[in-house]
């Protein structure tokens, strides 16, 4: 876990907040002043990441669904444009189909917005055949070396970033690594990082099924996919159909020069088009 008031050498000059309603530490940001003053901007830090704590619990995507549903709930939000990467596709797409009424709008970048439909089933079938991330994964588990690298994250995360789902960064400092690397500075601090991706490569993640109801109010949302096109983990030729499917109106916007941490690589890019997003919808 980072400490509370780490900033990195001033690259996260934000404020710490905590929960504490789901039984853990749990760390968010809540600043007013993030993409612009006109908007409130509230990042979680999932149980087992940066600077929450990592209890020595079961971790799956619902208890993550729940502990941000509490948070949701304990802030009193409404009217939430939510914005889903990588794991937060399954997480907040969770939250989605349990209170399509908080939502007003939906951003998803690089995963998919899961609701518990068959072609997301296909698609992660589909893209765990090709993907350099997730055969890589299915052959240290093969080879019993899955869970020993994985906690030794803190040594070895950045490397397997960079290999297997890479960033286009070129600036990259030592903070931008520590940071990357301090949340997991022992075994036991990667649980988080270890569960996520073990459940997909042992068949055990299972993503939240909603009511048709409130799936089909989810599809009713203004929603706009922003992809990194250089994605090795999850490939755009399978998860972009399935995304277009779901909702066949939302604008889709290919970052050609982007990867899997799109983020990393094009965040003035992706903060326009997400600006714009919302005063247009």
């Amino acid at each position: 876990m980072i400490d509370d008031n780490e900033t990195f050498d001033g690259t996260f000059p934000f404020k710490p907040h905590f929960s504490v309603v789901p039984a853990f530490k749990m760390h968010y940001v809540d600043e007013g002043q993030g993409l612009t003053i006109n908007y409130r901007v509230i990042v979680l830090d999932f149980m087992g990441f940066c600077k929450s704590e990592t209890p020595n619990v079961e971790y799956t995507a619902k208890r993550h669904t729940e502990n941000l549903e509490i948070l949701v709930n304990e802030l009193n939000l409404h009217e939430i444009t939510l914005v889903v990467h990588n794991w937060g596709g399954q997480i907040g797409g969770a939250l989605a189909i349990r209170q399509p009424q908080l939502i007003r709008r939906i951003v998803v970048m690089n995963t998919m917005l899961s609701m518990g439909e068959t072609p997301e089933d296909e698609c992660f079938e589909k893209n765990e055949k090709e993907s350099a991330w997730f055969g890589w994964a299915d052959r240290e588990m093969a080879d019993g070396a899955f869970e020993p690298v994985l906690r030794s994250s803190g040594v070895a995360i950045v490397g397997l970033m960079k290999l297997l789902q890479e960033f286009e960064r070129n600036e990259a400092s030592k903070a931008f690594f520590r940071a990357y690397s301090l949340p997991f500075a022992t075994p036991d601090e990667c649980h988080g990082v270890l569960a996520f991706p073990k459940s997909i490569v042992t068949g055990s993640f299972k993503p939240e099924k909603g009511t048709p109801e409130n799936v089909e109010a989810v599809k009713a949302k203004p929603a706009m996919m922003i992809y990194g096109m250089k994605d090795k983990v999850l490939l755009a030729k399978y998860v972009i159909p399935v995304f277009k499917a779901a909702l066949s109106n939302a604008p889709i916007h290919h970052l050609e020069n982007a990867s899997h941490f799109l983020l990393e690589d094009t965040p003035e890019e992706i903060a326009e088009l997400i600006l714009s997003f919302i005063k247009s919808t």
